[in-house]
């Protein structure tokens, strides 16, 4: 059960290693792009390549979909990244369900792990396998492995990583409870400090950056968005306003007192200050408009002196 991208390598690996994948169970067919064209989920294209039957049910609670899935007799249901489970679904498996979850759990819970661990700066994060229950995200655990997150990581370069070594961890996670090696540990077993951070959905409006806090506060919200759903600013220049999105900046040490939010511009190059220091934008997208370098950027729209951002 899965619909991304991020889940394609747990159902390749399982289907390589000669597991009988019965069925995949994935999101609706949606319109997307300008031409609104129906696009296909990651997973159900997978899934058709290898032959194997795709189930797309509107609704999860609807008892026919539950009988529909009896009728496949799976000893395992495996999830990544899809949607919350009604319990009559995951109580269904003889073996139970099993989740990946892109976070060290107990810590960051919720639907963007991989976003909030590196707005809020951490150094380690990693990839879980637990065993699904009543509250999301707080079954009990089966394995887990770390990786580091670089300073020059984003969400995207992260997702990817993860993408793969979860993979790698959920074939672990099936062969172990296949030969009944398998220790599932209940979560509050696990060391972890009391005020466990969190992973919400982001709105967009999450998104805003605000310039008043430390650059090293922006560059990790920057990195931590980018690319999607992606931080964003109003640049204000005279009259002129524009909505931006920032993909990638480089910390810059300011020696005079910060302005937070001005808007510098030397040699082409795109500067706001922060609450103390500065960024320089490598990568911004105005909207309406492609992304590109924040060098082309400024040769465009050229911001007066005394532009800023908010």
């Amino acid at each position: 059960m899965g619909t991304p991208q991020f889940a394609v390598p747990s159902l390749e690996i399982l289907i390589q290693n000669d597991y009988p994948v019965m069925a995949v169970v994935t999101a609706a067919d949606k319109p997307s792009g300008r031409g609104l064209k129906t696009r296909e989920p990651a997973v159900k294209m997978a899934a058709v390549a290898n032959g194997i039957p795709v189930l797309q049910p509107a609704n999860l609670k609807d008892d026919a979909f539950r009988e529909e899935l009896r009728r496949f007799p799976a000893d395992i249901f495996v999830v990544v990244a899809f949607r919350m489970l009604p319990e009559k679904i995951w109580s269904i498996p003889p073996m139970g369900t099993v989740n990946l979850h892109a976070s060290l759990l107990p810590l960051y819970r919720g639907a963007a792990p991989i976003n909030h661990a590196i707005i809020n700066g951490e150094k380690i994060t990693g990839v879980t396998t637990f065993l699904i229950e009543k509250e999301i995200d707080t079954g009990k655990i089966l394995f887990q492995e770390k990786t580091e997150i670089a300073d020059s990581d984003n969400a995207g370069t992260l997702h990817d990583r993860l993408m793969h070594i979860g993979a790698g961890l959920l074939l672990k996670t099936v062969a172990a409870i296949a030969d009944g090696t398998a220790v599932p540990l209940p979560q509050d077993k696990v060391p972890a400090p009391a005020d466990l951070p969190r992973a919400p959905k982001i709105h967009k409006n999450d998104c805003r950056i605000n310039w008043e806090a430390s650059v090293e506060k922006v560059y990790n919200y920057v990195r931590g968005l980018s690319p999607y759903p992606a931080a964003w600013t109003i640049l204000h220049s005279g009259s002129r306003t524009v909505n931006l999105k920032i993909y990638e900046v480089e910390k810059i040490a300011r020696v005079h007192y910060p302005s937070p939010g001005k808007v510098t511009v030397q040699k082409d190059k795109l500067i706001i200050d922060t609450g103390e220091g500065a960024v320089l934008v490598r990568k911004v997208q105005a909207e309406g408009r492609r992304a590109m370098a924040g060098t082309e950027f400024v040769k465009g729209f050229r911001p007066d002196s005394g532009a800023y951002c908010l």
